[in-house]
């Protein structure tokens, strides 16, 4: 079974290289496991209204289903899925043409241990039309690079007006000891952080957070996909607890929801 695939069909190359040159499209990333997939409908959604927005084309959800249960494993092992919509036919000179957007879907094996937690370093950056998944991930890249030589997992995103608002690939929350708190700001709306939002049973809310007032909060955590709930042991110069029992909590919480069958 192809493990890269273009509309049902092992990738061509020439597909392949006109994605890279152009980088110009939108993806999604879920974890698969036994065939179910946590906020499946979610991850739909967001292809179906990033198509809308990047390409001004309608994209097909079932067929989007039938394209990814092509790829999955016989023995349902997890695997991390991603779907990028992209068309080989648009060019540089004239990206206005008229789209009609492939399904190029690749997968990976799902990670069987949680990864420890991360220490984060903030940085200055606004993603370009951050309420889209898109493929232009060279600054996030760069920012990440960066952080990594200087001894940090990760980066951590600052807006214009001196917001935290979301990281490199993942969404981030905190506790203040009584409630979770949600960064404000322009940033993905991620389904990982939609899902615990919506299965949380305590009180929680969406405000604005700076990088000066971090102290108030006894725990951070990075949402995505792929690993679910990470804890935060540092940004910047600021500790957190990485075992805060809040934290196993939110993985129980996480660990709760029912994946949708693809």
């Amino acid at each position: 079974m192809a493990e890269i695939e273009i509309d049902g069909a092992p990738a061509d190359p020439g597909q392949l290289a006109a994605l890279g040159l152009l980088n110009y499209g939108h993806f999604t990333t879920l974890r698969v496991e036994s065939g179910r997939v946590r906020g499946l409908a979610l991850h739909l959604d967001r292809l179906v209204r990033d198509c809308r927005t990047v390409f001004g084309a309608e994209l097909d959800r079932e067929l989007v289903r039938q394209r990814i249960r092509r790829v999955l494993p016989a023995d349902g092992a997890p695997v991390i899925v991603r779907v990028t919509v992209f068309d080989p036919a648009l060019g540089l000179e004239r990206p206005a043409a008229p789209a009609t957007p492939r399904l190029l879907v690749t997968t990976r094996p799902g990670p069987s241990t949680a990864p420890g937690p991360l220490r984060v370093r903030t940085a200055a950056y606004r993603r370009e039309l951050p309420e889209v998944k898109h493929v232009g991930l060279f600054g996030l890249v760069a920012l990440r690079r960066r952080a990594q030589l200087d001894g940090f997992d990760d980066v951590l995103l600052v807006d214009e007006d001196g917001r935290i608002t979301e990281g490199a690939t993942w969404n981030i929350g905190f506790h203040d000891g009584r409630r979770l708190v949600w960064p404000d700001g322009a940033a993905l709306p991620g389904v990982t952080a939609a899902l615990l939002a919506a299965a949380h049973p305590g009180p929680q809310r969406r405000e604005r957070v700076d990088p000066a007032g971090l102290d108030r909060f006894v725990a951070a955590f990075a949402v995505n996909a792929g690993v679910g709930v990470r804890p935060v042991a540092a940004i910047d110069r600021t500790a957190f607890d990485p075992a805060h029992p809040v934290l196993a909590t939110l993985r129980e919480v996480y660990g709760r929801i029912e994946g949708e069958q693809v």
